[in-house]
């Protein structure tokens, strides 16, 4: 069974052919329980989210906050498994249709084994999958099986590479480019955007791709700050606060991670 890779493209080019940037939500699998973060991807797909990465729990999430790292502890206290993830990813894309990626460090799927991984992802109707810690270099067999299955393979870019890195990085990858801004909280609103925004423009230089952009984004009117210049909004600790605001009242939970989506998808319409 072939991956949703087509499906990954086609939403997004329509987000552009929409004039405004697509809506990427992030939530991890197995929180607040498996059958919750399964809810948890439906409803920000409910409201208004093009795609949705779920993550896979790692006990040594070496790029992730404190905010996605005190979820990922959560999840993983209760159990969850890689068979959890994929059964995420199909439930929600059965539910709605679109698309859904895996992000994921590398340490899990090489003790998974790759054919296996890749089998599994495509097999649930996964579009791809996010590979924040593989090398590109590194990553020859990984984009082999992940192009057998039909399934994207996102790298992530930073501030700090310079351009002949970013053409290696964007010629290797598939499906958009994950543009991520590393500045530290002390760092202004505005400081960070100048620096995403010069990221995107130095990553479009070398790729066709589409160019997607995380960064701490939380309320609409970053959202359509960031939709200026990037071609999707990525936002993930947001929706797990809202999560852990509702100190485990699930309905409370879903019912505000449902309308922080509707929010930022009318932010990423504005491009203010």
């Amino acid at each position: 069974m072939s991956g949703n890779i087509k499906l990954l493209g086609d939403t997004l080019a329509a987000a552009k052919a929409e004039g405004r940037s697509a809506l990427i939500a992030y939530l991890p699998a197995g929180f607040p329980t498996v059958e919750g973060g399964i809810e948890a991807a439906k409803a920000v797909f409910d409201g208004g989210a093009d795609v949705v990465e779920v993550g896979l729990p790692h006990s040594d999430p070496v790029l992730d906050g404190p905010v996605i790292q005190t979820a990922d502890d959560i999840a993983l206290r209760g159990g969850v498994k890689i068979a959890d993830v994929m059964r995420t990813v199909r439930e929600a894309h059965q539910a709605t249709g679109k698309p859904v990626l895996v992000m994921t460090y590398w340490n899990p799927i090489d003790r998974y084994g790759i054919e296996r991984f890749t089998a599994e992802l495509a097999e649930a109707g996964g579009a791809g999958c996010i590979l924040p810690d593989l090398p590109v270099q590194e990553s020859a067999t990984w984009r082999e099986h992940a192009d057998k299955h039909g399934l994207a393979t996102v790298f992530v870019v930073a501030p700090s590479s310079k351009d002949a890195r970013l053409a290696e990085i964007t010629a290797a990858g598939s499906g958009f480019v994950y543009a991520a801004s590393l500045m530290g909280v002390t760092g202004t609103r505005e400081s960070v955007g100048a620096q995403a925004q010069d990221l995107v423009r130095r990553t479009k230089a070398t790729t066709d791709l589409p160019v997607c952009v995380g960064l701490g984004v939380s309320n609409p009117e970053q959202a359509a700050e960031v939709a200026r210049f990037a071609d999707g909004v990525i936002v993930g600790s947001a929706f797990v606060k809202r999560m852990l605001a509702a100190d485990g009242d699930l309905a409370d939970g879903l019912a505000g991670i449902r309308a922080l989506a509707a929010e930022l998808a009318e932010g990423v319409r504005q491009r203010a």
